[in-house]
């Protein structure tokens, strides 16, 4: 196909038109749909991650979330006001740890926040999580899933800091409630689309698969935990880590996920530069 094939988007109603009925128009929704296919299903594998680490973090380091910070801020508030809870120095150990998680996952995707589909920058961020997850269970090896409390320290802060890598990646997509690491805003926006049935049955779907996922990870985590400790910590490791693989591969050799359209447009007016 030539250059001068490919339709303009401004110029008044014969140009937009041309746009609307152009093979490269219709070629873009299909890269689009197919980009958002793969990113749902890799939503899905970052949820199962999530349920299964904090599954695995309550259960056997001190009853502290490193993903779900909800519940840790409620535990924080409970040991403030004396109750009973876990220590008040590994709930602050969470809290701090997913901080700078998010905080060094922002730096990574902020140039690119939003801008299509699914940006590079996302699976690079969340390569950080990987690493995060990959110590996490070279410790728990050493300590054969049972650590001592300043080692049960280090590795809520390690896997607070590999989530709050997560959360940050996922929540530059730009997707209304979807974290991965937290059921309560998806809920929220599944709730909330029952209201417009008959347009939203895509998001609703994508949505329930995301809770559906969430708990299954944590149910798993919960089982390996009971049944195979010492070797639990690899279910998300080898979740997250599937992502990111899949990431790479799926959106490789397109600038942060672009469509064919827009790579075209890009090497067109590299083309004129020249």
């Amino acid at each position: 196909m030539s250059h001068s094939a490919i339709p303009r988007t401004s110029g008044g109603t014969a140009a937009r038109a041309a746009a609307e009925s152009s093979p490269w128009t219709a070629l873009d929704e299909r890269d689009k749909s197919r980009a958002t296919v793969v990113r749902d299903r890799l939503l899905m594998g970052l949820a199962l991650s999530s349920g299964a680490i904090d599954a695995i973090c309550y259960l056997a380091l001190g009853k502290v979330f490193s993903a779900f910070m909800t519940g840790n801020v409620v535990f924080l508030g409970l040991s403030l006001a004396g109750g009973s809870g876990p220590a008040l120095h590994s709930v602050a150990i969470s809290l701090g740890a997913f901080a700078v998680g998010v905080f060094c996952s922002t730096l990574v995707v902020n140039p690119t926040r939003g801008s299509h589909v699914w940006p590079r920058r996302v699976t690079l961020a969340l390569a950080l999580s990987v690493i995060g997850h990959t110590c996490f269970f070279i410790l728990w090896l050493v300590v054969s899933g049972h650590p001592s409390v300043p080692i049960t320290d280090v590795l809520l802060g390690i896997s607070a800091l590999a989530m709050g890598c997560q959360t940050a990646a996922v929540f530059s997509l730009g997707i209304s409630g979807v974290f991965t690491t937290a059921a309560t805003a998806t809920l929220t926006v599944l709730a909330g689309d029952t209201a417009h049935w008959s347009t939203t049955r895509p998001d609703r779907r994508m949505l329930a698969r995301l809770l559906v996922a969430l708990a299954v990870g944590a149910a798993c985590g919960g089982l390996l935990v009971l049944h195979a400790r010492s070797v639990a910590p690899l279910l998300p490791l080898l979740s997250t880590t599937f992502v990111v693989a899949t990431a790479a591969l799926a959106f490789k050799g397109r600038p942060s996920g672009q469509t064919t359209h827009q790579v075209a447009a890009g090497e067109i007016a590299a083309g004129k530069e020249t």
